[in-house]
């Protein structure tokens, strides 16, 4: 990856698109006013010294800051994070949990400390002379995350997760953000591609997150669905068949059933 692609970090809006072709992770920290924005099919609202964490940034809808709303965010690729994450069990609670609710209400210490954490990762990008720049970047970005670790475990507690677990899950959800919902909404197909039961899996997932795996297939599934029904250029059809849909009436029903419209009235 280049190196000048990998981080960024920015003081406004829209920098990057939520429909950039290049997928982002998003960290933004509020240092004034609000923003109001939809995401995972949820309404959440940002206030000054919130930090939101954001994987999965196609998901994100309706974004509406204040008039004063202020902000420095740091973009980074997926394998750039994945690089800087410390061998923890905690960062797949971490994840689960920030898909469900990416808000966190810091403390002014943690305030302090997460301006921090962005003004050195700012200063660190810039200083593109640096002998080891690669390295520092990842140290950097590294100090940034078990920081958030620590927000995070101090807002929702410590985890308990097993390494076992940890790997099957983190291997589980892999599966689901590369799109095998779109062919495989059966728990059977996962559990066996990770060679355990489908009981177990389901254990584990309900361990781990709080809910079952047919839960994360089935969220992973609609909110891609959704995403699709507003392209208007697409029709049901070929949205339908993009999810082996045995029937375009088996798909309406099937959006009728999650998303409590059919797909006519979703769209409108």
């Amino acid at each position: 990856m280049d190196k000048q692609r990998d981080i960024l970090v920015v003081d406004k809006l829209g920098i990057v698109r939520t429909d950039s072709e290049e997928e982002y992770l998003a960290h933004l920290l509020c240092l004034g006013g609000s923003c109001r924005y939809r995401f995972n099919e949820r309404d959440f609202d940002l206030h000054t010294g919130d930090l939101s964490i954001i994987r999965k940034r196609k998901m994100i809808e309706k974004m509406e800051p204040s008039d004063d709303f202020q902000c420095k965010i740091i973009y980074a690729k997926p394998g750039f994070i994945e690089l800087c994450t410390p061998q923890s069990n905690y960062g797949m609670k971490g994840q689960l949990a920030l898909f469900l609710n990416p808000v966190m209400h810091l403390t002014p210490e943690q305030q302090i400390i997460c301006r921090r954490d962005f003004e050195i990762l700012e200063a660190r990008i810039k200083d593109t002379e640096h002998r080891f720049y690669r390295e520092i970047l990842i140290n950097s970005m590294q100090t940034a995350i078990l920081d958030f670790f620590d927000f995070h475990a101090r807002i929702y507690g410590e985890s308990d997760i097993s390494t076992q677990n940890a790997s099957i899950m983190s291997r589980f959800l892999k599966m689901l953000e590369n799109g095998s919902f779109r062919e495989h909404r059966e728990v059977t197909y996962y559990a066996d591609c990770l060679c355990v039961t489908s009981k177990y899996l389901s254990e584990v997932s309900k361990k781990v997150s709080g809910y079952a795996a047919n839960y994360w297939i089935n969220r992973y599934t609609i909110l891609e669905i959704s995403r699709l029904l507003r392209d208007k250029s697409l029709t049901f059809v070929q949205i339908s068949d993009m999810f082996g849909f045995s029937s375009p009436a088996y798909f309406s029903r099937y959006v009728q059933r999650n998303l409590g419209l059919n797909p006519t009235d979703y769209r409108e």
